[in-house]
């Protein structure tokens, strides 16, 4: 069971873009995760945000390294709005887009709770952005970018609302992480072996990997090209990717890579949180982009 090679990790059937959306519709980022939205929607931020940066503090840190003041950001992929509060707090002229209406809603309501000024909030698809040429002097995407199979078609998009000498801030899965080779790749596929007699009617979701197994085939399941997916972001994921900078190279060829780092340890169910290696092996890979001139 070696990790397998990026490009095979795009081998099974087509993912449409459909999909992916009603995933993240009825499964909004972090949403569980906090309890979920029961209509207060301060008291979910709150809570939200708390949990987001204790575990992910270095998300701050980063959007600090950047100089937001007075651009004009365009964020893809919204989630809660989180980092959109974080980004127009540190001085962005932001615009934000997602391709589900529940994100779209919750960002809108989170930033006029704040009373945060913004441009605009849009549903769309980053394929075919509703967005004027060179409009913006930075993209910004979090965790967003490895859920879209048509990669290619996204990165020309992006280049053509940015700038001249605009820039793409963009965090991926991390290739090159403890998470991938180790957790992901070995111990989560011996895990599921070793549960998958035993486990698979109760709620857990260990028991929703062993009825995935079940229903797709426990060897077709655990084949990287299946099983990336469902152990990135839930067990009904429908698409993720891991990349390297090589990788990055070749997805966005419209771009040049100035730059980039990886951060946030992160391999459950290993503890592995305090080692001191986020920099080799950390699972978020951070990476600046400028388009080609």
């Amino acid at each position: 069971m070696d990790a397998t090679s990026p490009d095979d990790l795009t081998a099974a059937a087509p993912v449409t873009e459909r999909e992916i959306a009603e995933f993240w519709q009825h499964h909004p980022c972090g949403n569980d995760q906090v309890g979920g939205l029961r209509g207060d929607y301060e008291r979910f931020f709150r809570a939200y945000d708390a949990f987001r940066y204790a575990r992910e503090g270095h998300i701050l840190d980063c959007l600090d390294a950047i100089d937001f003041r007075g651009r004009k950001v365009l964020e893809i992929g919204l989630g809660q709005g989180a980092d959109s509060e974080q980004i127009i707090r540190r001085g962005a002229i932001w615009s934000g887009l997602d391709l589900t209406p529940e994100a779209v809603e919750r960002t809108r309501t989170r930033l006029e709770l704040r009373h945060l000024p913004y441009e605009r909030v849009i549903q769309g698809s980053a394929l075919d952005m509703p967005l004027p040429d060179g409009a913006f002097d930075i993209v910004f995407s979090h965790g967003v970018l490895h859920h879209i199979p048509d990669i290619h078609a996204a990165q020309r998009e992006i280049r053509r609302v940015l700038k001249p000498g605009g820039e793409l801030i963009v965090m991926l899965y991390a290739r090159r992480s403890l998470n991938y080779l180790l957790s992901i790749s070995v111990v989560r596929r011996l895990g599921l072996i070793a549960l998958y007699p035993f486990a698979g009617r109760g709620h857990s979701i260990y028991d929703q990997h062993v009825r995935n197994a079940r229903e797709m085939g426990l060897w077709r399941y655990l084949k990287m090209e299946n099983f990336l997916h469902r152990n990135t972001d839930g067990p009904f994921n429908p698409y993720s990717k891991v990349y390297d900078p090589e990788l990055i190279g070749r997805d966005f060829p419209d771009f040049v890579r100035v730059k980039s780092y990886q951060r946030f340890m992160y391999a459950p169910p290993l503890p592995v949180s305090r080692l001191p290696l986020e920099r080799w092996l950390g699972w978020h890979l951070w990476a600046h982009l400028r388009p080609r001139s």
